[in-house]
């Protein structure tokens, strides 16, 4: 019984996020939280338990012929058994292992993810599509229903290849299973980039972003993976599913834009066209402050209604400016930046700026254009980095957790006000519940929610799921998405049943129906298994 996972340089955090040469000393975060947050410190820092201490139960069937890239190693079943989210983390920390795969399946090719589902279509055994695990919502955890003889996570990792580029197109064909890093290097061979850059990117992978529409780098115009897309190919068990490359198309609904979102349960994607680009040679950014949070908000609509097209415009409020280092707690600071691949952006930067001054914003004068300074520069490592240090204070003994949603700008400041007050209600005091704004359209912006309260420990699962229940209660009854670019999975999946049309759900499950006749792929998700 051997692990077959690949062969890393860096290894990957079996509990919590990211690799585990680059997680962050819980007891150096100890004068964060109790001078920047004020919340004391409960006890002593608390280290996750031994791996070897984690029992599986015994695997449910044995390994079928001609499936390749079987393991039953103990630590691959761990690391396949859940997601990145709070809960998800939780749980491994603890030893908490609810629902562990029978087996992980590395797949190599197509030949053998199309074995592995035919095998699991005739035996009945469910199979979790899985990426780079970063989901924050219950998307991968094989928590399956009861009456299947078993679960199998299904990893693409090994589908890392950039496979073809065309560069009159300014397109590439890409393999489901590369990461973030791996692909943009494979890119840059070529002199393109994909200009992907969602906050896990470096762990996700190129499948999982389409399966779960993420959001990426830009916040106006091209804000999500599905305006990168060309083409998708999925192998599902009645077949293979691709969609016709081309730049638009009006021939009904499309293929592609069905398994945009479908979180694994239509088929597992294997490949994809995208769309990419040189390296952006003219930059030009700068940091704005705002003594009032919905003065700045009034000032991004008006930018985010000017087309003037900004590929950063990201707002964070007082307090998280104040945690991330990007402020001192006293302003809120607007991150913004101009980019091209063709012209200066400088003019398109000053005018931007002109609006933000209309509204009262304040900035540095900067000779020429660059990064924008220190505060843009501290909001930048801050962002990659907040994974890693929400498993550094689990450690200390506080809860963190983010949620992300979408509302239209007349709603904004009412919704605002009754997210974040349902949101401390849950908490109780001392919290604190801080907003930014990751990307913004003409119609409306995308608030982002981080939570922040001392947990009480043994009981912070229950401790968050109020939280959680009374936020994306009060999301949906202020009119928003329960997700903007995290997916449903499994933890917004009642809320996302309320949101859908009826009509639609039907459709979904008869989509389904036709592709996966057995409902062997992520049963639970989306849809009922």
């Amino acid at each position: 019984m051997s692990s077959v996972t690949p062969h890393l340089h860096r290894r990957r955090s079996w509990w919590g996020w990211g690799f585990e040469d680059a997680k962050v000393d819980a007891a150096s975060l100890a004068p964060l939280v109790s001078d920047v947050l004020g919340f004391p410190l409960s006890g002593a820092v608390e280290a996750p338990v031994e791996l070897s201490s984690i029992s599986l139960p015994e695997t449910r069937f044995p390994r079928p012929d001609g499936i390749e890239g079987w393991s039953t190693d103990p630590r691959d079943r761990i690391e396949h058994a859940y997601g990145r989210s709070f809960p998800d983390t939780l749980r491994a920390f603890r030893g908490q292992v609810d629902h562990p795969p029978d087996a992980v399946v590395f797949a190599a090719s197509e030949d053998d993810v199309e074995a592995t589902l035919e095998w699991a279509a005739r035996e009945d055994v469910a199979v979790i599509p899985f990426g780079g695990g970063t989901s924050v919502c219950g998307g991968v955890e094989p928590k399956v229903p009861a009456d299947r003889l078993g679960v199998v996570s299904l990893d693409l990792s090994r589908l890392d290849r950039v496979v073809e580029v065309d560069p009159v197109s300014r397109a590439a064909r890409i393999q489901a299973g590369v990461a973030g890093p791996a692909l943009e290097a494979q890119l840059a061979e070529h002199g393109m980039t994909m200009r992907f850059f969602p906050q896990s990117f470096e762990l996700s992978t190129l499948g999982g972003w389409i399966a779960t529409r993420a959001g990426g780098h830009f916040a106006t115009v091209w804000t999500h993976i599905d305006d990168l897309v060309e083409s998708v190919r999925a192998i599902t068990p009645s077949g293979a599913w691709e969609s016709r490359r081309l730049p638009g198309s009006g021939a009904g609904p499309s293929p592609d834009r069905m398994l945009l979102g479908s979180e694994g349960i239509l088929g597992v994607i294997t490949e994809a066209w995208v769309r990419v680009q040189p390296k952006p040679t003219h930059r030009a950014a700068r940091a704005v402050r705002f003594k009032d949070f919905m003065n700045g908000c009034e000032a991004v609509r008006e930018i985010a209604q000017s087309g003037l097209n900004p590929a950063n415009c990201r707002l964070v409020d007082a307090l998280e400016a104040q945690q991330t280092g990007a402020g001192d707690g006293s302003h809120s600071v607007l991150v913004l930046g101009f980019e091209s691949t063709d012209h200066d952006v400088d003019h398109s930067l000053q005018r931007a700026l002109a609006i933000a001054r209309g509204h009262g914003g304040e900035h540095d004068e900067a000779s020429g254009s660059g990064s924008g300074g220190g505060a843009v520069g501290a909001w930048r490592e801050a962002f990659l980095a907040m994974p890693y240090l929400r498993d550094a204070l689990l450690q200390l003994g506080i809860l963190s957790d983010t949620f992300e949603t979408a509302i239209t700008w007349d709603r904004w400041p009412a919704f605002h006000a009754a997210v974040s007050a349902a949101t401390r209600e849950a908490l109780g005091e001392p919290c604190r519940v801080t907003c930014r704004l990751t990307h913004v359209y003409p119609d409306g912006p995308a608030p982002y929610f981080t939570v922040l309260a001392p947990a009480r420990r043994g009981d912070e699962l229950a401790q968050w799921e109020a939280m959680k229940r009374a936020a994306s209660d009060a999301i949906l009854a202020a009119g928003g998405t329960i997700t903007h670019h995290h997916a449903v999975g499994r933890d917004h999946r009642e809320w996302y049943d309320l949101q859908r049309p009826d009509l639609f759900a039907a459709a979904l499950r008869a989509a389904k129906a036709a592709v996966d006749p057995a409902g062997v792929l992520n049963p639970g998700v989306l849809v009922d298994a």
